[in-house]
């Protein structure tokens, strides 16, 4: 996959990286998993979640502060940057943080030093610096709601996670890897899932992304009797998939530029996701179905990130469109 090599590579260096995607689609774990290849990884990853610090106590719990340097401050505090020295901080949800924090924190990856709040004196550090945000950091620029000079410090290496509707060739490896962690909550139990539950898994949009497909495959495993996930476990609006709750065929018009090359791609996946679900998965029906030849249809099915609907057991054969 394009993202893990992207990782990979980004783990190599010490670049200021921004992470960008819906809620839910997996950014701290691109972050940690950069830390853990990275020479950092024997050291601290320290999340911050920018939204869920109260802002009047975001600068003293980034940096730190004297004794004394405010009302309450009755000892010393290190911060979250001199916690992640020599290792990561990952900064979620950095929009949220406000202007005036904003400037420190741009001094700090310009210096890459921190002057805890009270103190005399800066103080070096070693940290590398991962942010994340679910809205667009380039149109609250615009807006005067984020610094342009930040937005652009932050962003030395920026990667973008499409949601999980746009990657649906993610999905079975992710259940893959759900369903084999719960077999190591659970010993003794293992599963694995009827192509037909697996198909209509497939064919939703997963508006809540990894972390509600996390969750869906938590659920079956744990109400499931057998080894086998079979669709009539699924929830009411998957199970209405087949009957008049149809996926919406036709992509729309949103505010502002638009990326005509995505939208006909994702135009193309659902048009073969809905030929598939009619053909309960067979290739060969669908590929007649759409007027195309089984290689052309088996190179879209690639190119649109659609899922390759042979037998799914939790393991995944070669021939998979991954």
């Amino acid at each position: 996959m394009r993202l893990r090599a992207l990782i990979e590579r980004v783990a190599n260096s010490d670049a200021t990286v921004l992470i960008s995607g819906e809620s839910g689609t997996g950014k701290e774990v691109v972050a940690r998993a950069i830390h853990a290849l990275s020479a950092r990884s024997e050291h601290d990853f320290v999340p911050v979640n920018c939204a869920a610090i109260p802002h009047e106590m975001l600068e003293s719990e980034m940096f730190g502060h004297e004794r004394g340097a405010f009302t309450g401050a009755v000892a010393p505090r290190q911060g979250l940057f001199g916690m992640a020295d020599r290792g990561t901080i990952f900064l979620d949800e950095i929009s949220e943080m406000p202007l005036a924090l904003q400037a420190k924190l741009l001094r700090v990856l310009e210096d890459r030093s921190v002057r805890p709040l009270g103190a005399d004196k800066s103080s070096q550090l070693d940290v590398r610096v991962i942010a994340a945000s679910n809205k667009d950091l380039a149109k609250a620029v615009r807006k005067g709601a984020f610094r342009e000079d930040l937005f652009y410090r932050l962003q030395v290496v920026p990667i973008i996670i499409p949601p999980l509707r746009e990657r649906r060739s993610d999905i079975p490896l992710l259940i893959d890897y759900f369903l084999q962690r719960m077999s190591t909550r659970l010993p003794g139990r293992h599963w694995t899932i009827s192509k037909e539950a697996l198909v209509r898994l497939w064919s939703y949009d997963w508006p809540g992304n990894v972390r509600e497909l996390e969750n869906m495959v938590e659920r079956l495993a744990i109400l499931c009797e057998g080894s086998v996930i079979e669709a009539a476990l699924l929830p009411e609006n998957l199970q209405g998939s087949t009957r008049g709750s149809e996926p919406r065929l036709m992509p729309t018009l949103g505010e502002g530029e638009i990326n005509l090359t995505a939208m006909v791609r994702e135009f193309e996946g659902r048009l073969i996701n809905e030929a598939l679900r009619r053909t309960h998965g067979n290739k060969q029906a669908a590929a007649r179905l759409l007027g195309l030849k089984r290689t052309t249809f088996s190179a879209k099915l690639r190119r649109c990130g659609v899922l390759d609907c042979e037998p799914f057991d939790g393991r995944h054969d070669s021939e998979g469109d991954h």
